[in-house]
């Protein structure tokens, strides 16, 4: 059978379409642009499937084409409603959703038909996409990133803007090829548009200012940390990949604010070690139990930590400290709750309740909540933010929205664990990481106001 060419593909060609909306950035608001927007995902809804169109991602008869026979509607509607919530996002910066749209329409659709057109070898961590489509969306995705960020704010300065675009598209790429069920056209904006905004805060004068200090914060970074690392690996508190990861990452948090945010990070590791050993016994008689002994690999390092490693090196790279402290707080405080909650709640609760639609479950099931995990969690979160407000990390007010944004991102997690974890459509870590920066991100846009 003939396989149809990629670059004709009508959900390539609607695509492209919508992206020339783009262009009208500069000369629209953004409660204009949202109109658009909105009008997109109207006709995506209402009409377009009175068409007789085939809006599968990739032909039938390719490599990925088996995997794209149902819900093909799914991406052509995520594809405005990601516009739209970009647009919302970044309504006052609307060259960081302009970025983040030219890096989703371009990056993907180069990255479909390099790999179905060029013969490469497949990726190491997604057998079904290949090192061709990978640098397809690399390449594509920098260069319509930067295209539409400089037409839409040509204040921008292009050398700066040429290295976010082109980071932007390598964590895109990164995100498009994962293995995960999720549809790209939502979690490559989102992602990028994200880090984009962040990295536009970055200031080589902040990084200057901060030099004197970090000369000898490494090394006692990497002294520490070592320690620590090989500890962890030696107790069976994590594994090999794991102590590893979590080197880097407390390094990275280490170089954020000194001792001070390590023992922030410490504090993590000790409320969720702890946890996790309480009535391990029970627990592995129930299956509940965490794998390996409880020890935690790289995957686990990177949900929990990773977001709150990002937040702390914009601590230091930012005019924007105390923000991204708070941001840094709130990401390990909803780790710490959602790890503590889940392992008590496994431990305590025989019940619990499917956060989705409160159908009793048992304890330990994606997306089940219980009373006594809640309360555990909350207690964790409590005790991470009141210990980075003891350490003047955070004042009260900034306290009380890391607390509140770590209660909301642990909410979020237990929801996408019911909706999403539950059909296999990602994996748990993914869902904490979502959950640890989703917390990150609410404390940092709250803060920045």
């Amino acid at each position: 059978m003939r396989v149809p060419d990629p670059r004709l593909m009508p959900r390539r060609t609607l695509q492209l379409s919508l992206l020339g909306l783009a262009f009208l950035l500069p000369f629209v608001n953004w409660p204009q642009a949202a109109v658009g927007a909105s009008l997109a995902l109207l006709f995506g809804c209402y009409l377009l499937p009175d068409l007789d169109l085939d809006l599968r991602k990739n032909p039938p008869g390719s490599r990925a084409g088996s995997a794209s026979q149902g819900g093909q509607w799914t991406g052509i509607i995520l594809y405005p409603v990601s516009v739209l919530a970009l647009i919302l996002i970044f309504r006052h910066h609307l060259d960081v959703a302009a970025a983040a749209w030219a890096l989703m329409a371009l990056g993907d659709g180069a990255a479909a038909v390099a790999g179905q057109t060029v013969q490469s070898p497949a990726l190491p961590w997604n057998p079904a996409k290949t090192v061709a489509g990978f640098s397809g969306f690399l390449i594509a995705g920098t260069a319509g990133a930067l295209a539409l960020a400089l037409w839409v704010n040509p204040a921008l300065p292009a050398g700066k803007a040429l290295l976010i675009s082109a980071l932007a598209a390598l964590l895109g790429a990164a995100v498009e090829s994962a293995p995960i069920g999720l549809d790209d056209n939502l979690t490559v904006p989102l992602a990028a548009g994200g880090f984009i905004f962040c990295a536009w805060l970055t200031a080589r004068s902040a990084l200057d200012s901060n030099l004197p200090y970090l000369r000898l914060r490494l090394i006692l970074a990497v002294a520490v940390n070592l320690t620590f690392a090989l500890l962890a690996w030696r107790l069976h508190a994590a594994s090999r990949s794991g102590a590893v990861l979590g080197f880097v990452l407390g390094l990275l948090i280490y170089l954020g604010w000194g001792w001070k945010s390590f023992v922030i990070l410490f504090a993590f590791f000790l409320l969720g070690s702890a946890a996790t050993r309480l009535g391990y016994a029970e627990k592995l008689a129930r299956g509940v139990a965490e794998d390996r002994g409880g020890a935690r690999s790289w995957r686990e390092a990177l949900a929990n930590v990773g977001p709150a490693a990002f937040f702390a090196i914009l601590v230091i790279t930012t005019h924007r400290e105390s923000a991204f402290l708070v941001a840094f707080v709130a990401a390990l405080a909803e780790a710490a709750g959602d790890t503590v909650s889940s392992e008590i709640g496994q431990w305590l609760a025989a019940d619990a309740y499917l956060i989705s639609n409160f159908r009793r479950v048992r304890a330990g099931e994606n997306g089940a909540v219980s009373l006594t995990g809640s309360a555990a969690g909350l207690l964790a979160a409590g005790l991470i933010v009141t210990l980075a407000w003891s350490l003047r990390l955070v004042g009260a007010g900034g306290a009380g929205i890391a607390l509140a944004a770590a209660v909301a991102g642990n909410l979020a997690d237990s929801l996408l664990g019911a909706v999403i974890e539950q059909r296999g459509l990602v994996t748990n870590g993914v869902v904490n990481f979502v959950g640890s920066t989703l917390a990150g991100a609410l404390a940092l846009s709250v803060t920045l106001r």
